[in-house]
């Protein structure tokens, strides 16, 4: 199937996905990447699918949904950038009047075809996991043709020239991109693209390599707050999806939708808790359970929603 959903996206609302790429054609074989190994690693552009086919599916799905679509997003099961008719692709889906998404590894953004084609789209991320080699090849696995420095300063190059969104996106790996010296390079390098927005996520899903797991959530809540000090937007993209943004009057449930998207110091949470009327036994109870986990970071506690079982590879 090509077209598919519309389905929930904590950053782009109801998305209604476009895969492009059959599996798994891709620049990168992740260590941690959903789908399994890459099986066919590649840097060369070909077309897979005629847009016209793919248009007249998306018509056809998008006439059968009752519900508004905030973004047409491609994400296919390799890397979409690899597909020679991408600006077409996009160039026909405006016939919807939908904001159009792409979601890349960003790792031929140095091509400036494939960066004419990313520009016709109105929201791109980009995928940043290291800014050094050897963290970059042993998180990544690339194709032996690219070069980590000519993929920056591709990056640096289409933010340039871009006038959408631009977002980020980096996945942190126990042991392998949390250190604080790593941390803090690659945030200084998405300091330099001035994204929009800078999501940090974590494995959700089974990884490639199940060792391939998330950082404790200390290291978890120590990266964003490393992120923060220079980026303007940070948040956690772990898997929460649906109306848990949305406010419900309900203190719990409006601490768990924030916490799931950036942990909070003690003194923010008393505050929230002394608008709502409500008190620090709400907190209590939710440690108690194990949906919330205190951390301690540079001698301040935050609380953040603990990670799922998955990410810790249980």
């Amino acid at each position: 199937m090509i077209v598919f959903g519309p389905v929930p996206s904590r950053r782009l609302g109801q998305s209604l996905g476009i895969n492009t790429i059959p599996p798994k054609i891709c620049t990168y074989s992740c260590i941690y990447c959903q789908l399994g190994q890459t099986s066919s690693l590649r840097v060369h552009r070909s077309q897979f699918y005629p847009p016209e086919n793919i248009l007249k599916e998306a018509r056809a799905r998008i006439c059968n949904v009752h519900k508004n679509i905030d973004f047409i997003t491609i994400v296919p099961d390799g890397e979409p950038t690899l597909d020679k008719a991408l600006g077409t692709l996009v160039d026909v889906l405006r016939e919807f009047g939908i904001k159009i998404a792409v979601i890349t590894n960003a790792s031929l953004l140095w091509n400036p075809e494939v960066q004419e084609d990313l520009r016709r789209a109105d929201w791109v991320s980009v995928k940043i996991d290291a800014v050094t080699d050897k963290v970059w090849r042993a998180v990544n696995r690339p194709h032996p043709s690219l070069d980590i420095d000519t993929v920056l300063q591709g990056i640096r190059d289409f933010s340039k020239s871009y006038k959408g969104e631009l977002t980020t996106e980096t996945m942190l790996i126990k042991s392998i991109n949390d250190s604080l010296p790593e941390l803090e390079k690659i945030r200084d390098f998405i300091d330099s693209v001035t994204p929009s927005k800078s999501y940090i996520a974590m494995p959700t899903r089974p990884p490639a390599e199940p060792w391939a797991t998330s950082p404790s959530e200390e290291r978890i809540t120590a990266a964003y707050q490393v992120f923060s000090e220079k980026l303007g937007a940070v948040e956690y993209l772990i898997g929460y999806e649906g109306n848990e943004f949305a406010f419900t009057g309900n203190i719990r449930e409006d601490l768990l939708g924030i916490m799931s998207v950036h942990p909070m110091q003690e003194e923010g949470v008393r505050a929230l808790l002394s608008r709502a009327g409500a008190h620090w036994d709400t907190v209590n109870d939710l440690l108690e359970t194990g949906v919330l986990k205190e951390v301690v970071y540079r001698g301040k506690k935050f609380y953040m929603r603990t990670l799922p079982d998955a990410l810790h590879g249980q």
